[in-house]
């Protein structure tokens, strides 16, 4: 069956009831950048209208080189006559997450950037970034425009489209900076809350596919964690250890009355489309919880 005439990747992964702990993409520092036009399929390369892709390739590959994620920005609704060029560095590791903010005079300026952050503002955020980049994912578009519209509603200035962030089959996805939170299928709750619990230092499990810094296995072994004590800290669970495997993979993780250890199994799925626009289908990596017990 071609990519046209299936279902969308969104309503697959729905349908299947497919787990989104241990699936946040990784990065511990983020480069996001406002272009405020339409976007191609590649924000940065493919977008004539609103950066030349040359400049774009320049602009990718320097914060590649740092090894930081980027992605594209723009304020949900209308454009307005005059672009601006906002930039946000966010450093999200855990213990030691930060963000900065500024603003450049044209899209050329952003290659002259302290990637660190000094050139701009500390802020506290949040930065909330919702993928709804349509032209790479068409689940993106139809889920993700309407969960950043409601946010927006409540959160104006905190909030962003954003360009691929990964996951498509988890649209509509979500990242909130500095920590890193990467969440899934909010168009499917009161997206606007999970906000609000992030302001009160806490974070909704149900949608958490986990934190950008930390490893797939850890982001899993948080999840049953949270679910066998019920913490809903952003903070709580910070990893103490991890020990891997092909099969078989051990994580501890520091509460404030000594350590939980997580044994988790390594599964491969089932091949899937993870994208609508996926010619292959392919197996993925998931974890499923042998064992947790308090050391």
């Amino acid at each position: 069956m071609t990519a046209a005439k299936r279902a969308p990747c969104s309503d697959q992964s729905l349908a299947r009831d497919e787990p989104m702990y241990g699936t946040a993409s990784a990065g511990s520092a983020w480069l996001l950048l406002e272009l405020e036009g339409g976007w191609g399929p590649s924000a940065f390369l493919q977008s004539p209208g609103s950066i030349d892709p040359e400049l774009g390739r320049a602009v990718v590959r320097r914060a590649e080189a740092a090894g930081m994620r980027i992605a594209a920005i723009r304020r949900h609704g209308r454009r307005s006559a005059s672009p601006r060029w906002r930039w946000f560095v966010a450093k999200s590791d855990v213990g030691a997450h930060a963000l900065f903010h500024g603003e450049v005079d044209e899209a050329r300026d952003y290659l002259d950037i302290d990637l660190g952050g000094r050139d701009g503002a500390a802020i506290d955020g949040p930065l909330v970034a919702v993928c709804a980049h349509g032209r790479h994912d068409q689940c993106c578009a139809v889920r993700g425009r309407g969960a950043v519209a409601a946010i927006a509603a409540a959160y104006p200035e905190s909030t962003w489209e954003c360009s691929h962030l990964g996951g498509d089959r988890f649209a509509a996805t979500m990242l909130i900076l500095p920590e890193g939170l990467c969440y899934g299928r909010v168009d499917s709750t009161d997206a606007a809350e999970l906000v609000r619990l992030y302001c009160d230092g806490k974070l909704d499990d149900r949608f958490l596919r986990g934190r950008t810094s930390l490893p797939h296995a850890v982001q899993a072994a948080q999840h049953f964690a949270r679910e066998a004590y019920g913490d809903n800290r952003i903070e709580a669970l910070p990893p103490v250890s991890l020990i891997g495997g092909t099969d078989q993979i051990e994580v501890v993780l520091a509460t404030g009355s000594g350590n939980v250890e997580v044994i988790l199994e390594v599964v491969m799925s089932e091949p899937l489309f993870s994208q609508c626009r996926a010619t292959t289908a392919g197996p993925v990596r998931t974890f499923r919880l042998r064992s947790i017990r308090g050391m």
